[in-house]
């Protein structure tokens, strides 16, 4: 699906006879309290004052919405639109259901000009039905707890079991950011990105984060996050964690224990960007472990990172990912390229990670490399990593290459350690085609061999 970015413009008039003072700007701080009435009152108050505005929410209070804004029903609260601070100081801002009698809608959407520092608040059971920033095509829905197209810093905070979906695309259950964003020292789980259509081709992106960026993630953990598609429409689960449509960076982050599910589709990475685009996808330091992408007869592609754009990744655990695909094809449970993908990795450790294909295909339990990407890895260490197909086929423990359909994919390779992984040929590496080398690696104790087919790898043996 193509994406347009819309961006709001500011005009400045000038020119007037008489120059008058502009009112001098003002921060005020307001203290909100536990009142659903109060907090729309003060955001409104706050939206049409000129300067910056912190609202402080009442201790550990649990604001219920029971009903969405009246002039924007896609959200429960007023639009963001000038520059306001929400410090919650505990609270929670929570979409309060009972039974069906409440409509479904997002917590909070920053506007264009809105420029919102959410602080210590708790964001849940938003539902998104719309998407503000992409109004086409209809039916699209982004950004289950907070959508932002302005700006937004988010800190020391949480959103749990927030909501994206629609019939049509779905994206960013947690937070969609297509402004510009950052988060930190926030947790985000138990959200959810759902494609509910019959339509071939549905897509549903981002369980816990959807980034149309620029954004920034750092010292947070994103867990238990879902993408799911509609069962056999050849539908797309991906970015269980994070999708990457932009610049995107993200730091000493923990990402575990997501899950995209395609049963008859495509099952992608927790972490994972876009169709190819400008913006980088920069992963430093923390960890990717313990994710699943489940495709049952259909084609799982990555369990921790699949990349088919530009990526850095640098310092990272990548461990215990699982990709998943019974009667179909598995493939790169620690790291899958794309044809278009361009990964540097480093200084990385990809270890106890599982391809598993009954009846069907498994390739590359901790590097998968198929398409034509092109993959340079330096420093890193590929350990215990697992490849199986009961009754079908298992290859590339540590690494699966092949050139793709030019032929020209590149893997090269650098002082890596590929040691005690398993498949059911080529241990450590299977090359079908394409180009790989070696420089200083250190390749041995793989079951049932080393490299394969023989003498595919020059400079690795048995």
């Amino acid at each position: 699906m193509s994406r347009r970015h819309v961006s709001a413009v500011l005009g400045l008039v000038a020119g007037a006879l008489v120059a008058v003072p502009a009112p001098a700007a003002h921060a005020a701080t307001v203290q909100v309290r536990c009142s659903v009435p109060d907090l729309v009152a003060a955001i409104n108050a706050a939206n049409g004052s000129p300067g910056p505005d912190t609202l402080q929410l009442a201790h550990n209070c649990t604001y219920k919405l029971t009903s969405p804004d009246p002039v924007n029903p896609g959200n429960g609260l007023p639009v963001i639109t000038s520059e306001i601070t929400v410090d919650g100081r505990g609270a929670t801002i929570r979409r309060e259901e009972r039974g069906s009698k409440v409509p479904k809608f997002r917590i909070l959407f920053v506007g264009p000009t809105g420029n919102l520092t959410l602080t210590r608040t708790t964001i849940s059971g938003g539902f998104a039905t719309d998407c503000p920033a992409f109004p086409d095509p209809p039916g699209v829905a982004c950004g289950g707890g907070i959508s932002n197209s302005g700006t937004m810093r988010v800190t020391r905070s949480k959103f749990v079991g927030n909501t994206s979906k629609s019939d049509v695309f779905a994206q960013g259950g947690g937070i969609d950011n297509p402004g510009t964003g950052s988060v930190s020292e926030t947790e985000v789980t138990g959200n959810h990105v759902i494609y509910s259509g019959s339509a071939i081709g549905g897509l549903a992106a981002g369980g816990a984060i959807a980034n149309d960026g620029p954004l920034t993630v750092s010292g947070s953990r994103l867990t238990g996050n879902t993408a799911t598609v509609t069962e056999d429409t050849q539908s797309v689960a991906f970015g269980a964690g994070i999708i990457s449509f932009a610049e995107t960076t993200i730091q000493n982050t923990v990402i575990s224990k997501n899950r995209s599910f395609a049963p008859g589709g495509i099952a992608r990475a927790t972490v994972s960007n876009g169709i190819p685009e400008p913006g980088r996808l920069t992963v430093t330091g923390g960890a990717i472990s313990d994710n699943t992408s489940d495709a049952p007869h259909g084609i799982a592609q990555g369990g921790g990172i699949a990349n088919n754009s530009l990526m850095t990744v640098r310092g990272v655990k990548i461990s215990g990912n699982r990709v998943v695909a019974e009667n179909g094809t598995a493939r790169g449970a620690g790291i899958r390229m794309g044809p278009f993908g361009t990964l540097d990795l480093t200084d990385s450790h990809i270890t106890g990670n599982t391809a598993n294909a009954l009846n069907g295909t498994a390739q590359g339990g901790g590097l998968d490399n198929p398409d034509g990407g092109t993959l340079t890895a330096k420093r890193n260490k590929v350990l215990r990593n697992t490849v199986t197909a009961k009754g079908g086929t298992a290859q590339g423990g540590g690494l699966y290459h092949a050139g793709g359909t030019t032929g020209l994919g590149t893997t090269t390779l650098e002082e890596n350690t590929i040691t005690h992984n398993r498949a059911g040929d080529g241990g450590g590496i299977f090359k079908a085609s394409g180009i790989l080398t070696l420089n200083g690696d250190v390749i041995r104790e793989n079951r049932p061999n080393n490299c394969s087919p023989a003498g595919a790898v020059p400079g690795c043996t048995g």
